[in-house]
């Protein structure tokens, strides 16, 4: 492999990946071929294990390599197929993430003030509670479980199957990103009242008002 492909940001496994797959594009890597061992990997990209073992999993998702175990690595096709949105999600950054966020939190609020049912009702009812719990009673990582089982109860009460599954793929990612933006419990106290106007307005079937609460919510959070 050329040395002037070394990557020269560490630690970046998409850079990693983004190389390899220009390689098995254009036939330095053929079909079938296997690949040079982690180490050896390592050493052309001046990289870390981990980042080479991600850019192969990320190369695997696609569809170009397979990983035998016991045998190594090979090229199974020249070309990616569509990344898994799971994985996507997993891996996207804090703009973007927060752009879906404000697409899902608003929509799926305004769904659930139209398709809520008496039972989706006590179900937000109930995680409206746990938040008001783990805000003033809790800790960061209870706040932030609680606030996203609101909003994943929400999904559920939008009644499109669509909206929750997206809903459920980003949740994780929210999750972590939430841990490195938020250190105490305060920005999520501060917004329970902003929740509450977001529970009556489902329940009053207010879905203008469901959507202008939850654009509310994404706002105070980027306080």
């Amino acid at each position: 492999m050329n040395a002037d492909l070394t990557v020269k940001r560490k630690s970046l496994a998409e850079e990693v990946a983004a190389r390899l797959r220009q390689q098995i594009s254009s036939g330095e890597f053929s079909v079938g071929q296997k690949l040079p061992t982690e180490v050896q990997l390592m050493r052309a990209y001046g990289v870390g294990r981990s980042s080479i073992r991600e850019a192969i999993k990320i190369l695997s998702n696609s569809g170009m390599l397979s990983v035998r175990q016991g045998l190594g690595t090979f090229v199974v096709s020249q070309s990616a197929t569509a990344e898994p949105l799971g994985m996507r999600f997993s891996r996207a950054d804090a703009s973007d993430l927060d752009d879906v966020r404000q697409v899902l939190e608003m929509k799926i609020a305004e769904k659930a003030a139209l398709n809520r049912t008496k039972a989706d009702i006590k179900d937000i009812k109930k995680a409206l509670d746990e938040i008001r719990e783990a805000d003033f009673n809790g800790t960061i990582d209870e706040c932030i479980d609680a606030d996203i089982a609101f909003h994943a109860a929400l999904a559920r009460a939008s009644h499109n199957g669509i909206l929750l599954e997206f809903y459920q793929m980003a949740s994780e990612r929210l999750r972590q990103w939430y841990r490195t933006i938020y250190s105490s419990p305060e920005i999520f106290a501060s917004a329970y009242d902003l929740h509450d106007e977001l529970y009556r307005s489902i329940l009053q079937r207010n879905p203008q008002g469901a959507w202008d609460a939850a654009e509310a919510i994404i706002k105070h959070g980027r306080l």
